[in-house]
Order: structure tokens, then sequence, then C-alpha cells
């Protein structure tokens, strides 16, 4: 990495106290003698990437990574072989950057309306029926709901409130698309946020940061986009009644079961305050208190653009410090700067082709973003901030180096386009940049509608990867899940994008490559997806490759990802996944 990386290698002034020396897990993890084909995401001294035949576990750490004649002598009494010799490769523990896991998980568990991308609008409003007719009988006064393709329903008649109303009357319904960017509500929900009175009146017309679309009257319709939904769901909606403690707990369990069977070892949450509660923080430190959190975990504390004041959000995320401790880190501060450039709302420096949209939407002023940032910092947190558009990415950019806190390691999001000079501008200050890799997948039909809406200097562009190796930033990898539903959400599936700008579709064939001069080498791509993670997460000298002294959190994969077609990557599968070395997930 450029300049700034190796001098904050060591630096913990952000990191996770579960890393800190005195502050170590209790490890049980067997003694191991492993042998087979070891990508260890470590660099020799000419820069190359060090593949070795044999690694030694012993309490938990790696205490030996080199041939096999020099792991033989450890083949004693107490250690474990695992021969893995042809069987595929053995790569570190990877690293998810970004996702909405907790949330999907608690949504399933809320038992609110699931909803598939494809479902259409008719379905939907039965679907809504059903649900108002269960909730009824549980005596429940609130219904959330998640999943409806924007697309679909603006070409088919979006749902107004009315007909919401006329299958869901007494109970406040929320049902968000599958981005997470707009949502459809009904008039209790309205009503219960401040946005109409009993009788109809308009009490709030406009949100920050988003909208709340209007009839012909004057009347909203019930569509919400970006900071209008989030501020409509967050009050509108009684999430404390329909989503416990308990319920939280199981969320953040079920995430750590798919997350530890694709192979990630840790994971970052997009937005773990998202039911305006603080119940996945609660119950990700029962789990691990309990000593069931078998993976790294970072919580992010995300304030809406239309909260009443800055510093009283501030203290809430300085509250939530108070979960950070063995495997979780819940030092993060998150800010949505724009919404997204596919919709029109991510904020562009030149304006999209459809007049109406102008430069998008901004939630967020720079002199805030700058001031938040640095308050944050001086607290020893660290900024995780949604940006698409490029002026939004910059706007970030600015903060963080205004802020002059490179330790804090902080993190732009999505960045599906970045002005040229901040790949620079990033590299020098500690800038971690959390990259969409899955969109170079997105089918022809989808590019030739974007590009057809999208400011002129993004057509044919979208999330960067290679430009960030070139200048020496440190990228890594999100899935978005679950916004980018129906997209690979495992590491093999989102290397093959990396390398190819492809994605293996189910009639069976790929999509034509996008945007090849951004694309990444194979072990570029699994640097993202392990070391650089680690990096991410304040932890790389600790865990994120195979080297002596660090954890040993490692998978085992069933295809040589390194050498078989480029066109097969996506069909490796994870065999066991290792976390401090024990096994914590089994294929069989």
């Amino acid at each position: 990495m450029k300049k700034l990386f190796f001098a904050f290698m060591s630096l913990a002034a952000v990191a996770f106290v579960g890393c800190k020396d005195n502050n170590e897990p209790q490890l049980k993890g067997r003694n191991l003698v492993v042998y087979g084909k070891i990508f260890t995401a470590e660099k020799d001294s000419e820069g190359k990437d060090v593949i070795a035949d044999a690694f030694v576990v012993q309490d938990g750490k790696f205490v030996y990574v080199g041939d096999s004649a020099g792991a033989k002598k450890y083949e004693t009494d107490g250690f474990q072989v695992i021969d893995y010799t042809g069987k595929g490769i053995i790569i570190p523990g990877c690293y998810e950057g970004h996702a909405h896991y907790l949330m999907a998980k608690g949504m399933d568990l809320m038992g609110g309306i699931d909803i598939t991308l494809n479902t259409g609008v008719e379905q939907f409003l039965q679907m809504v029926g059903t649900a108002y007719e269960k909730t009824k009988a549980q005596g429940k006064s609130s219904i959330y709901g998640f999943g409806w393709n924007y697309q679909i329903f603006l070409d088919s008649g979006m749902p107004t409130r009315q007909q919401l109303d006329s299958l869901c009357p007494d109970i406040a319904l929320y049902i968000n698309d599958a981005e997470g960017h707009k949502g459809l509500a009904n008039t209790l929900c309205l009503q219960n946020a401040g946005i109409m009175d009993k009788d109809g009146n308009v009490l709030i017309s406009k949100i920050r940061g988003g909208e709340i679309v209007m009839d012909a009257n004057n009347k909203p319709t019930g569509l919400l986009k970006e900071q209008a939904g989030t501020f409509v769901r967050t009050h509108g909606i009684n999430f404390k009644e329909i989503f416990p403690a308990s319920l939280a707990k199981e969320a953040v369990e079920l995430s750590q079961q798919r997350l530890l069977a694709q192979g990630f070892v840790a994971y970052m949450d997009g937005w773990s305050n998202t039911y305006g509660t603080n119940a996945f923080y609660e119950g990700a430190k029962s789990l691990e208190k309990a000593g069931n959190l078998h993976i790294l975990l970072g919580l992010s504390y995300e304030f809406e653009s239309s909260c009443e004041s800055i510093e009283a959000e501030l203290e809430k995320a300085k509250q939530m410090k108070q979960y950070t401790g063995g495997h979780i880190n819940a030092d993060f501060v998150k800010l949505f700067i724009d919404g997204t450039v596919e919709t029109g709302t991510g904020l562009t420096m030149e304006p999209y082709q459809i007049t109406r949209l102008g430069n998008g939407i901004a939630n967020w002023e720079q002199n805030e973003v700058t001031e938040i940032t640095k308050i944050a910092n001086n607290n020893g947190m660290t900024m995780h901030i949604h940006t698409m558009g490029d002026a939004a990415v910059n706007r970030a950019v600015n903060a963080f180096v205004a802020s002059n806190h490179p330790e804090a390691r902080n993190t732009v999001v999505h960045c599906r386009n970045v002005p040229e000079a901040d790949f620079a501008r990033m590299a020098d200050n500690n800038i971690v940049a959390v990259s969409g890799i899955l969109w170079h997948g997105m089918e022809q039909d989808i590019v030739d509608a974007l590009n057809a809406a999208l400011p002129v200097n993004l057509k044919d562009k979208a999330y960067p990867m290679k430009s960030y190796f070139n200048a020496g930033a440190v990228m890594t990898s999100h899935c978005d899940f679950p916004a980018t539903s129906g997209s690979p959400t495992d590491p093999f599936g989102i290397m093959e994008i990396a390398v190819t700008g492809q994605v293996y579709t189910s009639t069976g064939k790929h999509t034509e490559p996008f945007w090849t001069d951004e694309l990444i080498s194979r072990e570029q791509a699994l640097q993202a997806l392990t070391i650089n993670g680690a990096y991410q997460m304040h932890i790389e000298n600790k865990r994120g490759s195979i080297k002596v002294g660090k954890y040993a959190d490692f998978v085992l994969a069933d295809k040589d990802v390194l050498s078989c077609p480029v066109t097969d990557i996506h069909n490796a599968k994870v065999v066991a996944t290792y976390f401090e070395g024990e096994q914590v997930y089994s294929a069989k």
C-alpha cells in the first residue's frame, strides 16, 4: 500500500478491543498440521504473493508457515493432521466489508412481508392482505416488509396508500423496496410518523435528503424515497414491539451461520440501528458473553439527515462504544451522503440526462460531513459512509482529509463512481474503499437502460477496482445483501466477477464483460477479500493472512481458484471454515 498504509500497520487507536494483547479471546482451537496449496495473502521481499505448502496451528494461532518438511516435526501427539494436498486451495478467512444480513434475518424473524424481486403489484397486494389478517390475529400494531422491485412497480402502476389502506386500515404498514432506498406506507404509518394528521391534513411535506411523493392533490401517495422513507419507517412502525432483543440475538446467530458457510470470518454490518433500536448490539453482546460469537462483527450506528441534532446523534453513537470488546467492534458511525446512481438519487458532479433528476439528492452538506467526521475521529470512531455518485465520494474524501485522522481508516462504501484525483487522495490519507464488485456482472439491457439516464461522464463506468490498486489505496469487497439479491454473495462468485467482469446467470450464460479496464487479478481479488478486509476492520496485524503469530482463521475450498478456468471460479465451494483454529463450519 502507498505511503501511510505501512506507517499505520501497528496503530491500534481505533482497533478491535478483542485484538489487543490485554483482552485476547479465550482460544479453544485444536492443534493442527495442515498440508496443501495455501494462498497466504502475504507478500515476499519482491512483492510476490507467498504460496505455502503447509502451516501449523497451536492454541488457535499459526506457529509455522512454510514448506512441508518444516511442518513434519509437529506431527506428534496432540496435533491433528489435515492433508488437503491436491484437493483445492486453502485461503485466509474472508471479510465481508458491508452488507445487511442482520436486517434481512431480522425481517424474516419478524414474520413481515418478504417479497421476491420479480413479484408483481397484484401479488404484492395479496401479500399485504394476508399479512394484515395474520398480524391482526396476533394483536400487533405494525407490519414491516421488504423486497419489492421499483422498476416493476413503476411500470405496472405504483400501489397507493389508499390501496394499502383498503387492505390494512388499522395497522401501521411500511414496506421497503429491494434496495432499501424507497418504501411504501399506508396512511396510519404516515400519521404515526407525523407526516399527516387524522383529518388527512399534511403536516410535513418535505424531509431533508429524501422525497415524500405527492399526488395531484398535494397529498402523499405513500411512496417515500431515501431519508423520507427512513424517517417514516423509524417513527411510524413500532419496532420495539415486533422486534425484541431475543429476535435480534437469533438474527445475529443466523447471519453468522450463513457467513461462515460461505467462508467469511468477519462481517461489517452496514446499519446496526436499522430498526431504530440497539437490539442488534444487545443480541451480539449476548452471543459474545456466551462464547457463541465465532465471527468478527463490526457494528455501525447511523443517524438520519433529518435528525434534530447532530450533537445528540453523535452522543448516541458514542454510547454504542460500550458494546466494543472481544469479537465486536461498535466504533463505527454510518452516514448516507446520497442515494443510488441507478435510480437517479446518487449525488453526481454532472447532471443526469433525465432533466428532472438534476444532480441527484444530497443528504449532508460538505461542512456537516467534515464536522461529523472530526468529532467521530476525535472520539476514536471510524466513519463508514454510503457514497454512490462521484460528487458524494468527493464530499466524503474531502471530509476525511480535513479531519486529518489517517489512523481512523475512514471508509467510503459502494463508490460507484470516483473522481480520478481522489484515488491518490484515498491512498495518501489511509481511506478505505469498500467496492461493489458485484455490479460488474450487470445484464446488458440494464447497462443500456442506465446509460440513457446517467450523467454522460459516468456512462459505461461503474464500481472501479484496478484504479485503487494502481494508486496504492486499500480496496475491500462487499455484497450489500440483500440489495443484491439474485447475485452471488460468496467470495468465489464475487472473485469471478472481479476477474472477468461477468456473472454466470441462471440461464447458463455469462453476461457481457463490463468495464474491462478495471478488472483485477485473482490474487488481487483474494487480497481484497482477506488481508484488505482485516485492514478495514483494524486487525490486519492479528488476522487476515496466514502468518506466524496471527489467529488461525482459514478456509478449505474444493477448487484451486488460482489456476482453474476463470469462468469456473464461481463453482468453488467451501469445505470447511476455521476460526481461531476451531472448525466452525463443515460442508459435511
